[in-house]
């Protein structure tokens, strides 16, 4: 009780004595809370958020940095409607505002244009109105905006193209008029979209009204012969510079010739080119790299430039002719006869799942007997090398960013099994899989490349690929996948995270060959002994209820019957603080009927890492009738 009192003084003190931070979290409460009364929440995604308190970092959905600024608003397909409100134009430090997949409703406020450090803004698949702001072009940090799929109309503001950081601009499926600004961040070869509104210019590849019609330029034809007769130095330079002027034209209509092309169709991300000829060409998003260009970064695919190895082939690290780092990943499978379609398809579908959890294709090579990826390179590696691999100098992967690593890959693999179309299922997650960039932000790698290795597959269905101890039961046994095998290998993956073993090795920690290792994780789990399965390398500094939630999220990925598995977004949730409890009080129910089961003679224990719930349901209804 005493503590208690202590602990309420300090608090007490603190915002006493330290004004500025109880009037800082005061002004982002105030205006988060104001965005509550605006919203209809049938679902109470917001009942945390309580005015009475003062630092709104409390509150679900909510994520703040060490200084206690909200840097983070996830309320993404929270089935909210409503209204924004100008007073977020108040969070100062915030750099993600995930509002997609929502029935938001009304204008944008433009004082989202305050948020200088905004790097994400999502608030597609809603119902927004109106124009798109003009204060949007001072977000000079902003990398990603998705604006489609809602109702907004008017132009596209000039003041977007200023913009220099922006990755990814989606306003398709919106009712914009007007042309299609052609300067700056909206140039040829940025990733935008503006399909299904009534735009034109050159980007949009219509004509505006009243501008002239798009044409090629026409062939140069090089001018007769001038007899050097009579002539003198100014005539015969005067040829010179003709021809030299001529000449350059001569080379350049080609490459213009083939901006009109790809200004008139920019939905058309593939064409069959010689890699070898053109090095230089752009496919969307994507650049298509010759194989000479590749082999000269990687020094011609040197082993001391491997990065991994895998079931697709190997990475290897590069440094292209701008100096920048790549990782290319060489895929085993040669080139097959009629299978270049489908490859650039299957690529295509790649390129466009793009998401800060996601590891973002760079461009391809495409050759006779090679098929090569390129990537941005990421310096911390994988999660297994941080885990397993990393250099006695390097400091261990520690518990605030193993719980940031658990977050940002189930939002990587929510956005690839809800968010893109057709969905992609990844089919390997796995510690090795997960890759780490310079602050440790956590980005998927590898997805869709199961689809991609399979194209040439057409007498099975399905190819099984993952790796041991990651593979969901029913996936093993009939070849069928679905977001839920990923579900399941990402529960194995946050064992790895919380152990530091590989999943083929957590089997040995059990010790037991009659207990199955979920079976021990539960046991353990029950009995509080957590300190079992924590990694060493931890030393003790790690927060125990939040490992316990961990456990408890991956038990709930790994159930043996995929129905019982939650989806990815639901697993999003629980990480970020909401339903776990309920969810995991409705999993101890069937436990008790589990157990009930247990004690049955004739139960198999063979299956080492599937968890003895598995068949359930079917052994239940194969009893007596």
């Amino acid at each position: 009780m005493e503590r208690e009192i202590v602990a309420s003084v300090l608090v007490w003190l603190i915002l006493v004595f330290d004004p500025l931070t109880k009037i800082h979290a005061n002004v982002e409460g105030d205006a988060l809370h104001k965005l509550r009364s605006s919203l209809s929440d049938p679902n109470n995604v917001l009942q945390s958020w309580d005015p009475t308190l003062v630092n709104p970092c409390t509150w679900f959905h909510v994520t703040c940095n060490n200084e206690n600024s909200v840097i983070r608003v996830d309320l993404g397909n929270a089935d909210l409607s409503g209204t924004l409100v100008s007073d977020l134009g108040l969070l100062k430090n915030l750099q993600y505002l995930e509002l997609y997949s929502n029935n938001i409703s009304g204008i944008i406020p433009t004082e989202l244009g305050n948020l200088t450090n905004l790097v994400s803004l999502d608030l597609y698949l809603n119902k927004f109105t109106g124009v798109i702001p003009d204060t949007l072009g001072k977000l000079t940090m902003l990398r990603f905006l998705r604006l489609n799929n809602n109702s907004l109309s008017g132009l596209i503001p000039m003041s977007l193209t200023a913009i220099t950081a922006l990755q990814v601009l989606d306003l398709s499926n919106n009712q914009l008029t007007g042309e299609v600004p052609s300067n700056g961040s909206f140039s040829l070869f940025t990733p935008i979209s503006f399909n299904n509104n009534k735009l034109c210019g050159a980007v949009a590849g219509k004509a505006c009204p009243g501008a002239p019609p798009f044409s090629p330029p026409p062939p140069f034809v090089p001018p007769p012969p001038i007899s050097s007769q009579g002539g003198n130095s100014a005539s015969t330079g005067a040829i010179a510079g003709g021809v030299a002027a001529g000449a350059a034209l001569l080379f350049a209509a080609p490459a213009i010739a083939f901006a009109w092309w790809r200004r008139r169709k920019p939905q058309e991300h593939f064409f069959d080119v010689p890699a070898e000829e053109d090095p230089e060409v752009h496919l969307g998003q994507l650049k298509r790299f010759s194989l000479r260009e590749l082999q000269v970064a990687t020094d011609s695919f040197s082993n001391k430039n491997i990065l991994g190895r895998g079931g697709f082939g190997k990475v290897y690290k590069g440094r292209l002719a701008d100096g920048s780092l790549v990782a290319v990943k060489r895929l085993k499978e040669e080139r097959t006869p009629g299978g270049e379609l489908q490859f650039q398809t299957e690529v295509e579908m790649i390129s466009m799942a793009v998401h800060r959890n996601l590891l973002r294709l760079r461009g391809f090579c495409m050759t006779p007997t090679e098929r090569l990826l390129v990537y941005p390179y990421m310096a911390k590696g994988s999660v297994a090398s941080c885990l397993r691999e990393r250099p006695e100098s390097e400091p261990p992967l520690d518990w605030p960013n193993r719980k940031r690593i658990a977050l940002g890959s189930a939002r990587g693999l929510s956005y690839l099994h809800d968010h893109c179309d057709p969905k992609i299922i990844h089919r390997d997650v796995k510690a090795a899989n997960i890759l780490l960039d310079e602050e440790y932000e956590a980005v998927v790698g590898d997805f869709g490349l199961a689809k991609l290795m399979d194209y040439k597959d057409t007498h099975v269905t399905t190819a099984v690929r993952g790796t041991i101890g990651h593979i969901a039961p029913e996936y093993l046994s009939t070849g069928k996948s679905s977001e839920k095998t990923d579900v399941f290998g990402y529960g194995i993956m946050l064992l790895e995270l919380i152990t530091g073993q590989r999943a083929f090795d957590l089997a040995r920690l059990a010790n037991d060959d009659d207990v199955m290792l979920l079976d021990w994780v539960k046991s353990l789990l029950k009995e509080k002994q957590l300190e079992k399965l924590v990694d060493p390398d931890l030393q003790g500094i790690y927060v125990e209820a939040e490992v316990e939630q961990l456990i408890q999220v991956a038990l709930l990925c790994t159930q043996g019957s995929p129905v019982d598995r939650p989806k990815m977004s639901d697993v999003v949730r629980m990480l970020e603080g909401d339903g776990l409890a309920e969810r995991w009080e409705e999993w101890q129910k069937v436990e008790v009927v589990r157990q009930e089961v247990e004690l049955l003679p004739n139960r198999n224990h063979s299956e080492w890492i599937i968890d003895s719930t598995n068949d359930l349901r079917a052994f239940e209804l194969s009893g007596p009738r």
